[in-house]
């Protein structure tokens, strides 16, 4: 087995050089890997399959193109890109993955997460991130129309950027004891992340924990052979 990981591209419109990027990325990794997994924020929204704009259905036709006669692939909700459902799975051959989420490679536990879940110390984003993925909240957001989504999900991005802002860096990284608390109950040789785009690979404990960094000026993966994995920084112009 020979997975990839990679997460929060925050794919848009506003930045088609990360979605030619992420196409270019696929079409390496096709022979490269024998598994993708992508942990969360893919897109910098996502506000319902629905969607039909140019840029999604784009990259739907990419990943469909990537999984038929290519490797599994597989996707984690993000803070950005929890609607993502069953549908857009089926268009592009994806499958779901609960967050966390347990399974070996090549005889390594391994355990992934897209992290947010982590940053205990930020209450007001702990408490958002919980009300966002009650099924109700999620059904009544979806029932209204495309426009309506669209405008709200501009004032969510709006409100949290004026938040984060007046946060201190500490407060949106991991909460340290949290990281101690979860991987003493998983107790996994690695566990991978991302979220706080902080790239790095920390020791927890007996285990491992491997942080993806974001996509922007550079764009990261996380590759496994064998038993030996590297943290790869790679240049986007």
């Amino acid at each position: 087995m020979k997975p990839r990981f990679i997460s929060d591209l925050h794919l848009s419109e506003k930045h088609p050089e990360l979605t030619q990027a992420f196409f270019t990325f696929l079409n390496e990794s096709k022979e490269a890997c024998t598994h993708l997994f992508i942990l969360g924020d893919l897109f910098e929204t996502w506000i319902g399959d629905d969607d039909d704009a140019p840029i999604y259905q784009e990259i739907k036709n990419a990943l469909l193109s990537f999984t038929t006669n290519g490797p599994k692939t597989f996707f984690m909700h993000g803070n950005r890109d929890f609607l993502v459902g069953e549908s857009f799975a089926t268009e592009t051959g994806i499958t779901i993955l609960p967050d966390p989420y347990t399974l070996e490679i090549n005889y390594q536990k391994v355990v992934l997460s897209h992290g947010d879940f982590l940053c205990t110390d930020d209450e007001e984003y702990i408490n958002f991130r919980n009300e966002v993925r009650e099924q109700d909240w999620q059904s009544n957001f979806l029932s209204k129309s495309l426009d309506e989504r669209k405008q709200i999900a501009a004032n969510l991005r709006t409100d949290s950027k004026e938040a984060t802002s007046k946060k201190a860096d500490s407060i949106t990284d991991v909460n340290e004891q949290s990281v101690l608390n979860f991987v003493n109950q998983h107790e996994p040789d690695l566990f991978i992340h991302g979220h706080t785009h902080r790239p790095n690979i920390h020791n927890a404990g007996s285990s491992k924990r491997i942080v993806l960094g974001d996509w922007g000026n550079y764009g990261w993966v996380l590759n496994i052979n064998d038993q030996d994995f590297e943290l790869e920084k790679f240049s986007i112009s």
